[in-house]
């Protein structure tokens, strides 16, 4: 597949952004004043060895990031920032991967975010009572980073443990591919790392939950230098990883970002003037971005710290230079989507348009309201989902829940498909608004929401959450926001500019409301 960088204008200037998904990569090219010049992608390997164990390995995320970015001047390249989830990456002292299952292939060394194997750790840190579970809404995660350093300690000590060097959460692993300085983002840090930029690393906490040998040699296992997003890593690009990736010895390299707050940081700060918007010429904190894909987050910023049961968070600077990031989320959305139609008897029967089944069933959802004379919220009110199939991210903090369907018949048509199909996105879209409501009664002003991500570009998904929620919804017309927020971070970098740029020029001209 050629690189991202095809059709480059000869005297342009660009940033690269790089974006580790859950099941791929991606690349853009992108030019001083947020477009993108052109865009790659390639798929990334998931392996389940057991339920709720989900791993990937570092080395082949790095070769497909490096296969996305060849084929432009290298001139032309200013600086690179990358994105990824917030998966753990396990490194010997020599870098090499650390298989993180029993018996598993070597290559096999990232746990991976949505993966839950530790939800007994999770409970028994959370069940500590340490202050430090203040950020995080009250509750340890299984999706954060102790539980599974605690798991692999307690299930894998001698295969894992004893032969770990380096645990990186995935953006910075890629940051020290790129530069070989083993620097963290205090994006990564903070929000899943339990670690305070005023105070560093807590002793007391890992020493509490059973992890005091990661105090050893100044926590050099888990990082001793940090980095604001966007600010330059090391000495940009090494000569490695120049070559890798195909440009320049020190082209600059920012501090990373999750990917979702990259998102948010691609889409929250969007010119919307002109267009009537309850957000228009009032703070950043009166915006939510949600970034919706595999999975869902929702970010609100504040201008001081507001703790949100349930809710992570808050983190300073986190995504926004000097603002309080809470963080929400769906732990399945996207996926729980694909679950739901893939598994069901009608999609084998499904007509093979080359259409995509969730635009043919959005036209499908059109048609029965014009046969039934129904507004499509109504189709399905006998037809109810709880969606935390893989338990609830926020504001039930449980990552025990699983979800339901209430209403179901013997009958199995593309029609009840599709009225599946639509109380799984009602149940998603009113997740969405429990978040808000609780984000609400803890000091949050949201009147307006911001989406990117893939979920975005479903016309169905992004209407009943207009309708759900009651507040107008903005789409970019730049769709990729993601990539750009990561391409931000090496314009950063660069010193193309004094701080984050949080603006995407061609954002907020499509927008829809209750």
């Amino acid at each position: 597949m050629s690189g991202p960088m095809d059709g480059a204008a000869p005297d342009e200037v660009y940033f690269v952004g790089v974006d580790v998904g859950t099941a791929g990569v991606r690349a853009a090219l992108v030019t001083r004043d947020g477009r993108l010049e052109s865009t790659c992608e390639e798929p990334i390997s998931i392996w389940e060895p057991l339920v709720d164990h989900y791993v990937q390995s570092s080395d082949e995320i790095w070769e497909k990031c490096c296969e996305l970015t060849q084929g432009v001047d290298k001139s032309q390249v200013r600086g690179i920032g990358f994105d990824a989830t917030c998966s753990l990456v396990v490194l010997d002292r020599d870098f090499q991967p650390v298989p993180v299952n029993k018996n598993g292939q070597r290559q096999h060394n990232v746990v991976m975010w949505m993966d839950h194997r530790a939800q007994q750790q999770a409970t028994r840190i959370t069940s500590t009572g340490h202050r430090a579970l203040g950020r995080m809404g009250g509750v340890m995660s299984p999706e954060m980073q102790a539980p599974k350093l605690l798991w692999l300690k307690e299930n894998l000590r001698e295969s894992c443990w004893a032969e770990a060097g380096h645990f990186l959460d995935l953006p910075d692993f890629l940051s020290f591919k790129a530069t070989g300085s083993l620097t963290r983002s205090l994006c990564t840090l903070v929000c899943k790392w339990s670690y305070c930029p005023s105070g560093g690393w807590d002793r007391s906490f890992w020493t509490d939950i059973g992890l005091e040998d990661l105090l050893e040699d100044n926590y050099s296992k888990i990082g001793n230098q940090t980095s604001a997003p966007g600010l330059p890593v090391g000495g940009g690009l090494s000569l490695q990883a120049a070559a890798d990736l195909g440009l320049n010895p020190g082209t600059a390299v920012g501090a990373s970002l999750i990917d979702a707050h990259a998102g948010g940081l691609g889409v929250i700060g969007a010119d919307v003037k002109g267009l009537d918007l309850p957000c228009e010429d009032r703070p950043l904190t009166t915006r939510m971005a949600l970034i919706c894909g595999t999975s869902s987050c929702h970010m609100a910023i504040s201008a001081g710290p507001l703790f949100v049961p349930g809710v992570w968070g808050p983190y300073l600077s986190a995504m926004v230079p000097d603002l309080w990031l809470n963080e929400g989320g769906q732990s399945a959305t996207g996926r729980l989507m694909d679950h739901m139609v893939k598994g069901h008897a009608a999609f084998a029967q499904f007509p093979h348009t080359g259409e995509h089944v969730y635009s043919y069933l959005n036209a499908h959802l059109g048609s029965m309201t014009e046969a039934r004379a129904s507004p499509v919220d109504l189709l399905g009110s006998s037809l109810h989902v709880w969606p935390d199939f893989h338990g609830n991210r926020s504001p039930l903090a449980d990552p025990n829940l699983r979800g339901m369907v209430i209403g179901l018949s013997l009958s199995q048509t593309v029609d009840d498909l599709a009225l599946l199909y639509l109380a799984t996105l009602q149940a998603l879209a009113l997740g969405t608004r429990h978040i808000l409501e609780t984000m609400t009664k803890a000091g949050h002003d949201i009147t307006t929401l911001f989406l990117c991500g893939g979920l975005s570009k479903n016309p169905l998904f992004v209407q009943i959450h207009a309708n759900t929620t009651g507040l107008p919804l903005v789409l970019p017309h730049q769709t990729e926001a993601v990539l750009v927020g990561a391409a931000i971070l090496g314009a950063r970098a660069s010193q193309e500019y004094t701080t984050i740029q949080v603006q995407l020029q061609s954002v907020g001209k499509k927008f829809l409301t209750c």
